[in-house]
């Protein structure tokens, strides 16, 4: 059986996980916490970040797009028929998803308003290209769950988190991306690709009181003089 290696609130797991629900493919998990990494990953893993896919023959796979590369290669398809232009349309689109997965972590580490308004200013940018992509559903190419829909999935997931949690709506103008991202929890796929304990792990880390969202967002809340640090990464 393939074993994942994981952090509970990456997004980039998510993704290899939510891929691996889908398509019913057994496999273990082994959480572990990146502050203190143990030994024998960072000894197989080039990067020191999840996610890490291990297979039956104990080879180690790094960086989630040649982890649900290989996945796609050695599984049955989500769908059939696909033409090589649109496999690779797919991949784009897929792209657009994967490489906002820390532009949304660091925006929802905001501290203020001010840092809140400017981050996702440039998340907004992939829901816009989303919205106008998008047909008439329920998934991103019609009836069928795809590739496309599970890169997106940790996106809209922790979205919806957030929207429950603190009453913020990343969505608010995009009605297309809400009904797709209802259609996906609909699958069960939100709750079956995490830990059963990840919501509490992701408001703990996302909702606290150090972040805007975990405050309420109260726009009222004056701006702190002092800059922000970096946000910290939630995979590496």
């Amino acid at each position: 059986m393939i074993k994942i290696v994981s952090f509970k609130i990456c997004p980039f797991v998510q993704r290899v996980t939510a891929l691996l629900e889908a398509k019913k493919v057994p496999y273990d998990i082994e959480f572990i916490s990146l502050s203190d990494k143990p030994q024998w990953f960072l000894d197989i893993s080039p990067t020191g970040q999840v996610p890490l896919l291990i297979t039956e023959a104990g080879d180690a796979l790094f960086e989630s797009d040649a982890i649900v590369e290989y996945i796609e290669e050695i599984t049955p398809p989500l769908e059939i028929d696909i033409s090589p232009v649109q496999r690779a349309k797919d991949r784009a689109w897929s792209y657009q998803a994967s490489k906002h997965y820390l532009v949304q972590c660091s925006t929802m580490q905001s501290k203020d308003k001010s840092a809140l308004a400017e981050r996702e200013a440039k998340l907004t940018k992939a829901f816009e290209k989303a919205e106008r992509q998008l047909g008439d559903g329920p998934f991103f190419n019609g009836s069928t769950l795809g590739t496309v829909d599970i890169a997106w999935l940790p996106l809209l997931h922790r979205a919806q988190i957030i929207k429950e949690h603190s009453g913020y709506e990343f969505l608010a103008d995009y009605p297309k991306v809400r009904a797709w991202q209802s259609a996906l929890a609909d699958t069960g796929l939100y709750a079956k690709s995490v830990a059963d304990d990840f919501e509490q792990k992701f408001s703990d880390f996302y909702l606290a009181d150090r972040t805007f969202l975990g405050r309420g967002a109260d726009f009222s809340e004056p701006a702190p003089e002092a800059p922000q640090k970096k946000a910290a990464s939630c995979c590496g």
